[in-house]
């Protein structure tokens, strides 16, 4: 039982970056891109990604199926098809030093957090508690989904193995880890029980922002999470962790690979847009990049 809770929590976890990934601005209402220039002998794609997404809504469209096919490998964030990968998420998202949430929240604060995932979920912090913040956060924006969630990463992953195309990841599973740890505990812990103490606010703003995802409206995603009171305290003291570094990191890689491959990249959608973002930083360094509708 144990080991099935912390696998789902594992996936869920280092998945839920795109959530707090989505709130930058774009520069373009479009999240599929062309990159062609110099040392490209043929085009390669960009897609910006939404990971916690109910199946009805995730979209593959005919521009997407034709970026995959003209492709001949496949990056996301993370290499989807390690053996191994599930394992170390599990590790992941455990807490370190043998505490627990209980260890970090008021009494009142741990029975409110306590009693949500009761109801929500069927089991509470005796079994979830060993978990870091972020991956019960990311069991908590599931529940706000009515079904199953699909998973972008997983779907181009699976496509990938149908073509027999190579799936790398963007960084290691450390770089991701690192970057969301920058976010101290106690902010990402007053995210979970705002949400718990506010269940029907929570789930309208997020059904807001798969919305706005759907519609390819990345601005809307920025002010929605801007203003957020269920991302754990101000968002921008850790915008630049979580995307702006993560992104200048993520430079040379994509460069790489779209020079020896045509290639197609899928990542959470807010690391497209703003003057950081991976699609300005290929224009700046000559690359043409250009919105697929």
């Amino acid at each position: 039982m144990r080991k099935n809770i912390a696998s789902k929590l594992a996936l869920a976890g280092l998945l839920v970056t795109s959530i707090a990934a989505t709130a930058v601005q774009a520069q373009d209402k479009a999240l599929l891109y062309e990159v062609t220039g110099p040392g490209l002998a043929k085009p390669s794609y960009l897609y910006g990604t939404f990971h916690l997404i109910c199946p009805a809504d995730l979209q593959i469209t005919d521009a997407i199926k034709k970026a995959m096919s003209d492709s001949q490998q496949v990056y996301l964030e993370l290499d989807m098809d390690d053996p191994n990968m599930m394992m170390n998420m599990q590790k992941a998202v455990m807490m370190s030093g043998g505490k627990t949430i209980k260890d970090l929240l008021s009494a009142d604060d741990y029975t409110v957090l306590d009693n949500y995932l009761k109801q929500k979920m069927g089991m509470g912090l005796a079994q979830m508690g060993m978990f870091k913040p972020i991956g019960i956060m990311s069991m908590m924006y599931m529940t706000m989904l009515p079904c199953q969630p699909a998973s972008y990463d997983m779907t181009f992953a699976q496509m990938a193995a149908t073509d027999k195309k190579e799936v790398f990841g963007l960084e290691t599973l450390e770089a991701e880890m690192a970057a969301l740890d920058k976010i101290p505990l106690s902010e990402q812990l007053k995210g979970l029980v705002e949400m718990a103490r506010n269940p029907d606010e929570a789930k309208k703003e997020f059904s807001e922002m798969v919305d706005n995802y759907k519609a390819h409206d990345l601005n809307k995603l920025m002010g929605g999470m801007k203003s957020s009171k269920f991302s754990g305290g101000d968002f921008s003291q850790f915008e630049e962790s979580l995307l702006g570094e993560r992104n200048v990191s993520w430079m040379p890689v994509i460069e790489k690979a779209a020079k020896e491959k045509p290639t197609f990249f899928a990542f959470g959608a807010g690391h497209l847009g703003n003057e950081k973002g991976i699609v300005n930083l290929l224009r700046k360094k000559g690359y043409t990049v250009k919105p697929v509708q």
